[in-house]
């Protein structure tokens, strides 16, 4: 259906194991570690959404960013 570049999956794919290890921390993280992982969890964000793979889609761009998603995830 989609052919992703490999760099926009393996960002998103980076951007939920970020959001994971934000979502698992433990009460020995410090202020550090949780400010370090949400600012490469923003950068990742940029990167995916910016990134020039959705000029190309700009009508079928929701239903591609699900597919990247859950291609990602799996």
């Amino acid at each position: 259906m989609y052919s992703f570049p490999h760099d926009l999956l393996q960002a998103q794919r980076e951007w939920y194991a970020v959001y994971g290890q934000l979502a698992d921390r433990t009460s020995s993280s410090t202020a550090a570690q949780t400010t370090a992982l949400r600012r490469r969890l923003h950068r990742l964000s940029v990167q995916v959404s910016t990134h020039p793979y959705w000029e190309a889609h700009t009508g079928r761009a929701p239903a591609a960013r699900m597919a990247l998603r859950e291609l990602a995830r799996s």
